[in-house]
C-alpha cells in the first residue's frame, strides 16, 4: 500500500506548472495555469473562459471565449482562439413570447483567407411573417458577408465581441422589421489559411 502511495507522489513531482496565455490579439492575458509532465502533452487542450474573466468586466460574463493550446515556450503555454459563443441561460433569456426568433448558420472568408462559421440571431419585438422572416435573415447574412469580407480575422472577431457587428446588423434589419436585439450567438473557425 505504501509503494503504491509513492508511486502517485512520485508522478505528482515530476509534473510542472505552466502559465496559460491569450494569443496576442487578446494581449497576451494570462488564462490559468495547468500542469503536465511533459509540455506536448497541453497541445490540443481547450480552455474556456469568459470575457469579463479577462477584461474584468463582469457585465460580459455572458460572453465565452474559446482557444486551444498551439505550442509550449519554457513554463508559457500559447494558444490560439478558436471561437466564442454566448452563454445558453443568457440566450434563453431573449426568447419571449409572441415574437419571433430568427437563426442565420452561415460560413464566411475574412480578407485574410479564414473561414468562420459564424451565427447572427435577431430577436423581433412582436411575431413576424414568413415573408419578413426571409427578408431578416438574407439582410442578416448579406451584411456579415460583406463585413467579413472587408475585415481581416482580428478586426471581425474585435467586432463580434464589442457588440459592433450584431449593431450593424440591427441597424440594417429594423428597417424590415421592428427587432428588439440582435445577438451573435456563436463563431467557430473551421480553416485558417496556411502559412507561408
Amino acid at each position: 500500500m505504501a509503494r503504491k502511495a509513492t508511486r502517485k507522489t512520485d508522478r505528482w513531482k515530476s509534473k510542472e506548472w505552466y502559465q496559460i496565455v491569450a494569443p496576442e490579439m487578446f494581449g497576451r492575458v494570462a488564462l490559468g495555469e495547468t500542469f503536465a509532465d511533459a509540455p506536448e502533452k497541453l497541445i490540443g487542450r481547450k480552455i474556456n473562459v469568459t470575457v469579463g474573466e479577462i477584461t474584468n468586466d463582469f457585465s460580459k460574463q455572458n460572453v465565452k471565449l474559446r482557444f486551444k493550446i498551439s505550442d509550449v515556450s519554457g513554463d508559457t503555454a500559447n494558444t490560439k482562439f478558436v471561437g466564442h459563443q454566448l452563454a445558453n441561460d443568457y440566450v434563453g433569456s431573449l426568447i419571449k413570447r409572441q415574437t419571433s426568433r430568427i437563426d442565420v448558420n452561415l460560413e464566411v472568408y475574412t480578407k485574410d483567407g479564414y473561414r468562420l462559421r459564424i451565427k447572427p440571431t435577431c430577436f423581433t419585438t412582436h411575431r413576424a411573417k414568413t415573408s419578413q422572416i426571409v427578408a431578416i435573415r438574407e439582410k442578416a447574412e448579406e451584411l456579415v458577408r460583406d463585413r467579413a469580407k472587408k475585415l481581416d480575422f482580428e478586426k471581425l472577431i474585435e467586432e463580434v465581441i464589442q457588440g459592433k457587428l450584431s449593431a450593424k446588423v440591427y441597424r440594417s434589419v429594423k428597417n424590415v422589421y421592428p427587432l428588439r436585439r440582435v445577438e451573435i450567438l456563436k463563431t467557430e473557425i473551421t480553416r485558417a489559411p496556411s502559412v507561408q
